[in-house]
Formats: structure tokens, C-alpha cells, sequence
């Protein structure tokens, strides 16, 4: 952790929605002018995508059925603890991107599936912003979680997670649903070794829980809406919030625990804002006092 140079990361499995709670962030640094540097978990992986399906088919030769990007070793972890150690000690490091479709393969010149040139962070970013799969890793090989000094898991119930991974899969990348179901099941070991333990470390949680019938996640035809769902926010440590308040500020909201509270899934955007806004704005302040 740093209080010169603080670190938030978000983390989450692919299809849980974490790049909608990282535009909420975005938009809390854009009203606040706060200078971020974005960091993709999908850049810290090891392998593009074509190395990726032939290290599998390695794996899968050797007896390993359930290798997958949730899988430490398909990941560069101790480069990204290293990342965010050298950001909180000087406030600079190096970065690169994936590329995930054609649009951003046009946008960089250069084929989907590839990673860009590493290159320097942008000079001055007061806040280093994380959006991946191992925002709160802690292994052997890498110990990522201490360096952040906001870590918020972000893990709809496992149906709906699934289901909004079968919808953006297969709707937006072009996969067929075998597929999808092939690497859902692949990756379970994985996920309940490595990324479901993150959520213990996390400063903040959010669980959508869907109102409306998702027994059958591989039949659903749409994902259930905002309006379907209810969220649980779950606070690791409750002291300093102000329950009252935030009661206050979205309807229908109530508590179930003293440190967690339940909102219309509609109102999960209004909850970020008020809830992270101070949050940011006391790293921000501590920052500035140095």
C-alpha cells in the first residue's frame, strides 16, 4: 500500500461485470479531475491468444484439463506485483494492452489477440486503477493483494455469472455455446482455488443477485436486468461508513448485517458513486498532505 501513490483494483471473473464498476470509477475521476492510470488485468496475461491455445493443448496433453487464464501460471503475477510495488514507491511503471477485437485491432494496427509494446505510464497519474482477474491474488508465486489500497470484488451469484458470460461470449465475441460451457467447466477448479479467495480480502463487495428464474443459466435467453436484481454490498471493515445515510439516499434499500446492506440493482450505479466518491477523495486528500 502507498500513500503517495495509491492503488484501487477491481477484481472479478470474466463475465461478472467488472468493466461496468470500472466506468462508474472512471466517471468519479473524471468529475473529481483525477488523473488515473488504467491498468488491464487482460495485459498481465502470458501467452496471446494464439500461444494461449497451444500451451492448452500442451497441457491438456499432459493431463492438466483445467488450465485457463484463471490459472496463476498463465499469468505474469509477480510482474504485476512488482507493477504496483514500483507504482506505490515512485508513481511510475510500464504498461501494454490487449487486443480484443477489431475494433481495437484497428485503433492499434495490429492483429486481435496480440498484446501492444510495453511502454512508460503517462508522467503525473495520481492513482494507478486495475481491472482484471487477480486484483487480490496471494500465492507462492506473488503476493499482489498487499499493495492495493482499495480492493473491491465485484461477483454476481454463479448463474448469473454464467449466463452473462454465455450472452457476451457468444453474442459479442462469436463463440458457440459449447464453447463457452467447455471453458465455464475448465475453469472451475481454478476459480474456486484462485479467484474465489479473493473476495476474502476485498475492502468492498458487490453480489448481484437476480429476482427472476436463472436455475437453467444455458437456456437463459437475456441477461436479467438491473430492475430484476438486487445487489449486496458487503464492507470488510464497517467503521467510518455511514449507514444512515447511504439508507437514506436509495429507496428500498435495507441491511441484513451490521456491515451489509441490500439495494434495487438499479441503483447499484448511485451506490458506487456514493460510496466510492469519499473513499477516493481521502486517498486523494492523504496524498496531497505529504
Amino acid at each position: 500500500m502507498s500513500v503517495k501513490h495509491p492503488i484501487v483494483a477491481i477484481t472479478g471473473s470474466s463475465g461478472a461485470g467488472t468493466t461496468t464498476v470500472m466506468k462508474s470509477f472512471q466517471h468519479i475521476f473524471r468529475r473529481e479531475q483525477i488523473k488515473a492510470q488504467i491498468l488491464e488485468g487482460d495485459s498481465m496475461h502470458r501467452y496471446n491468444r494464439l500461444e494461449m491455445r497451444e500451451e492448452m493443448k500442451k497441457q491438456q496433453a499432459a493431463g492438466n484439463t483445467s488450465f485457463s487464464h484463471f490459472t496463476p501460471e498463465a499469468n505474469i503475477l509477480s510482474d504485476l506485483a512488482d507493477t504496483f510495488q514500483k507504482f506505490g514507491e515512485t508513481g511510475t511503471g510500464r504498461v501494454r494492452k490487449y487486443i480484443h477485437d477489431d475494433i481495437e485491432a484497428a485503433q492499434f494496427n495490429q492483429p486481435p489477440g496480440t498484446f501492444t509494446p510495453w511502454q512508460e505510464m503517462e508522467a503525473g497519474a495520481e492513482l494507478l486503477f486495475y481491472e482484471g482477474l487477480h486484483g487480490g491474488y496471494v500465492g507462492d508465486d506473488a503476493d499482489v493483494a498487499k499493495h492495493v489500497d482499495l480492493l473491491v470484488g465485484v461477483v454476481p451469484i454463479i448463474n448469473l455469472e454464467w449466463i452473462q458470460k454465455l450472452h457476451r461470449d457468444q453474442n459479442m465475441r462469436g463463440y458457440s455455446q459449447e464453447a463457452v460451457m467447455d471453458t465455464i467447466l475448465r475453469r472451475m477448479p481454478d476459480y474456486t482455488r484462485h479467484i474465489c479467495p479473493q473476495f476474502s480480502r476485498t475492502h468492498v463487495n458487490f453480489q448481484r443477485v437476480p429476482t427472476v428464474d436463472t436455475s437453467n443459466p444455458f437456456i437463459a435467453k437475456d441477461i436479467p436486468s438491473a430492475d430484476e436484481s438486487m445487489v449486496v454490498i458487503r464492507f470488510a471493515n464497517p467503521k467510518g461508513i455511514d449507514f444512515p445515510y447511504l439508507l437514506s439516499m436509495i429507496e428500498r434499500s435495507w441491511m441484513t448485517r451490521p456491515n451489509t446492506f441490500v439495494i434495487p440493482g438499479g441503483k447499484m450505479g448511485l451506490a458506487m458513486q456514493l460510496i466510492f466518491t469519499p473513499m477516493i477523495l481521502r486517498l486523494m486528500d492523504r496524498k496531497r498532505r505529504i
